[in-house]
């Protein structure tokens, strides 16, 4: 008896094994910080841009451009020194630019930022030019930076006596590493707001629940509340300090995202096709041909016969073939996944328009379980 219950119980010892080394070696759920699925409200940065002039080219500059001339009179009236009416400088060894920069949250005066410069009027290169120094603005008009610096071209142009070119990357554009120091912060008013709003990046209500809920989770009921799709509510003491503990604490807070929405993403210029895992076709049976037509021309010369009054002229040969390839139908079973779909298009070997043609026609036949977005 003992021995007849321990042979039928080979197969359940044997099974639970394999469902203990399941369980042991499945991979772990992914899981994401919250800082990296969106953000704080009002912590952003802010564009800066300015007008400057590039001195010291080695005459690669303007032309003739009055942004330019009136850049250059300007910074030498700095100086005192003022140039004679009706007199412009030689500008070949400057040009004008546009400076843009970045101001992170929290930036405060004498902090130093990167700048990009790019040129504004018909200057060749801008390798080995200098920043005159330059004020950067704010969409608010006011000055918040303070630009100086020896710029850094990626490119380079070369011009031939003959009127050959030779251009690598772009060299009327250059940065300059730490060229603009901050002279005015920006208030960004979150120590002083009755609560602080954490917007995610992508609106998803199913995501603005489970942030929600994580923070309450973590820091007690009624501390977070999802007040759309898109953004959550919390409820913090006010004060500086106390918030930003509160903050870094909340962006380490580790979720499970929901699945995204089925979609599949086609960009009709390049051809390229991105289908998420979400997407899932219903019962359907796909058929996909190529016809190819083809014409050849042979023109040929005919020749009169000696002595004749005949003219030598060409006489038309065309060949007109045509082929089709025929490939044979599969059938999609209900439900299938992302993988499945992968491999019965590869036995299709189609090209990225014949495949976008397929899931539109997937899609007008209602067997396609997806948003079809063409960008």
């Amino acid at each position: 008896m003992a021995a007849t219950f321990l042979q039928q119980g080979k197969p359940l010892l044997m099974r639970a094994i394999l469902l203990c080394l399941a369980l042991l070696f499945a991979p772990p759920a992914y899981a994401e910080r919250i800082k990296d699925i969106g953000q704080f409200q009002g912590l952003r940065a802010n564009q800066l841009t300015g007008y400057g002039v590039v001195v010291g080219l080695a005459g690669t500059g303007d032309d003739s451009l009055d942004y330019a001339t009136q850049g250059v009179k300007g910074a030498v009236s700095r100086f005192g020194i003022s140039l004679p009416a009706g007199i412009n400088p030689a500008l070949k060894n400057a040009a004008a630019v546009m400076i843009t920069a970045e101001l992170p949250p929290f930036a405060k005066p004498g902090q130093r930022l990167d700048i990009t410069v790019s040129a504004l009027g018909k200057a060749k290169s801008l390798r080995g030019g200098t920043l005159i120094m330059a004020p950067l603005y704010g969409a608010d008009g006011e000055i918040y930076a303070m630009a100086q610096g020896n710029l850094v071209v990626g490119g380079l142009g070369v011009d031939a006596a003959d009127g050959s070119k030779l251009s690598v990357n772009i060299p009327s554009a250059g940065r300059i590493s730490g060229g603009a120091s901050v002279e005015r912060a920006v208030d960004t008013g979150f120590a002083q707001s009755e609560s602080l709003t954490f917007n995610l990046t992508q609106y998803d209500i199913s995501n603005a629940g489970l942030v929600a809920d994580a923070i309450n989770k973590k820091l007690g009921a009624g501390v977070a509340a999802a007040i759309d799709g898109a953004s959550i509510r919390i409820n913090t003491p006010v004060g500086g300090e106390a918030r930003i503990r509160l903050m870094g604490l909340i962006e380490n807070i580790e979720i499970n995202r929901a699945a995204p929405p089925a979609r599949v993403i086609v960009n009709a210029r390049t051809g390229t096709v991105v289908i998420n895992g979400a997407v899932r076709v219903g019962p359907a049976a796909v058929s996909h041909g190529k016809l190819t037509v083809r014409v050849d021309e042979n023109p040929m010369v005919v020749q009169p016969a000696p002595f004749s009054a005949g003219q030598t002229t060409v006489e038309q040969a065309s060949d007109i073939s045509v082929e089709e390839t025929r490939n044979p139908a599969f059938l999609w079973d209900k439900g299938a996944s992302l993988s499945e779909i992968v491999k019965a298009i590869n036995r299709l070997n189609v090209s990225p328009g014949d495949l976008v043609a397929i899931l539109e026609a997937l899609s007008q036949a209602g067997a396609l379980s997806a948003e079809l977005v063409v960008i």
